[in-house]
């Protein structure tokens, strides 16, 4: 396979009530680590939409025996592409080091068993590894940040879900959050505080920072720091893919400097992929305890795009996705639109088969 990927990826089939869905831990051993949080998110899950939710044989293992076995890990993946009987896969968490499985995943398998498989953060580097598979997975949630939310799954989340993984009609115009958002951090061992919604912000709508007229192109993207780690690896897509594509880009609780973004879009820019972008979406960032870092992340993509004549690429900021709550959940390879005048994101094909 060579991730080259100008037209449809395969489709994986769309999830229902009653199917099977595996749990897997590529990343940090989260559910070994907190088993309450993990708990709640499976409880979430499965009551949300009707599912079950079954453990791989390395789900629940401790976080420093998933840490040194990444091979075991990538076997819990592989065995649940490979397993009739299982529907779809969600990540049970992020990490920091799910791109040493590139040695032990065999892409083949995933391009003939293709399946619904969810994650955010972390779970980049398995999206790439899909994508150069030839097949469709999903940038949304995890079971422990996402589908356990505090006090339960916030409307917002639950509706992106449904829409991208369980409808075959296109996902359409995303509508506004009008929940608020939270990136606030609170004790997943307290039952307590497990069962209290967290305060949220007031969210402001999609800003446009720049461009016109409308923008059409297949989503590719993920974590800033995850796709860093991906560059120059066989999972990495060759630059035809980026050909017309809408990179969607978001940072991670560890809020890089935004210097650090400059430094890694003049890499984009001197593989030739930024100037092959129809476009670009930025996530609302977690700021951490710095209230400015949004406006400074903002001004590094737009400062970077000037050095490389670009300043009428469409850039639309302020999207929920990646570490903020409640989060959409993004299709790779599905056509979207910017529209600059309205800034607003539409998904216009669906990502699931029926």
């Amino acid at each position: 396979m060579t991730g080259d990927h100008k037209g449809a990826l395969i489709k994986p089939r769309r999830l229902g009530a009653g199917d099977r869905i595996a749990a897997v831990s590529p990343s940090w051993g989260g559910p070994g680590a907190v088993p309450a949080r993990y708990a709640a998110g499976k409880r979430q899950f499965e009551q949300s939409f009707g599912i079950e939710l079954v453990e791989m044989a390395h789900t629940l293992a401790p976080a420093d025996w998933v840490r040194a076995n990444p091979k075991a890990r990538a076997e819990d993946l592989m065995a649940a592409f490979a397993d009739p009987d299982i529907a779809g896969i969600v990540a049970s968490i992020g990490g920091d080091d799910a791109i040493r499985l590139v040695p032990y995943l065999d892409l083949e398998v995933i391009r003939r068993n293709p399946k619904v498989f969810i994650g955010f953060s972390d779970t980049t580097s398995l999206h790439l590894a899909c994508y150069a598979a030839g097949v469709t997975s999903f940038y949304g949630p995890s079971l422990m940040a996402g589908f356990a939310e505090n006090g339960g799954m916030h409307r917002f989340t639950a509706e992106g879900v449904r829409k991208a993984l369980f409808e075959v009609e296109p996902i359409g115009l995303v509508t506004p959050n009008e929940e608020g958002w939270s990136a606030e951090r609170t004790d997943w061992n307290d039952p307590a505080v497990q069962a209290q919604p967290r305060r949220l912000h007031p969210a402001d709508p999609p800003r446009l920072l720049q461009g016109s007229g409308i923008a059409s192109g297949r989503l590719l993207g993920g974590c800033a720091e995850v796709l860093e780690m991906a560059k120059g690896t066989a999972w990495w897509p060759p630059l035809g893919a980026w050909d017309g594509a809408i990179l969607f880009y978001e940072t991670s609780e560890d809020a890089p400097d935004p210097g650090f973004i400059r430094y890694w879009l003049r890499n984009f820019a001197a593989q030739g992929i930024l100037g092959r972008l129809s476009g670009m979406l930025l996530a609302r960032p977690d700021p951490g305890n710095d209230a400015t870092y949004g406006a400074r992340l903002e001004a590094a993509v737009i400062e970077t795009l000037a050095e490389e004549g670009l300043a009428e690429l469409p850039v639309l900021s302020g999207l929920d996705f990646g570490h903020t709550q409640p989060m959409l959940t993004l299709p790779y390879g599905a056509m979207a639109q910017i529209d600059c005048a309205a800034a607003t994101l539409t998904i216009s094909e669906s990502a699931v088969t029926p």
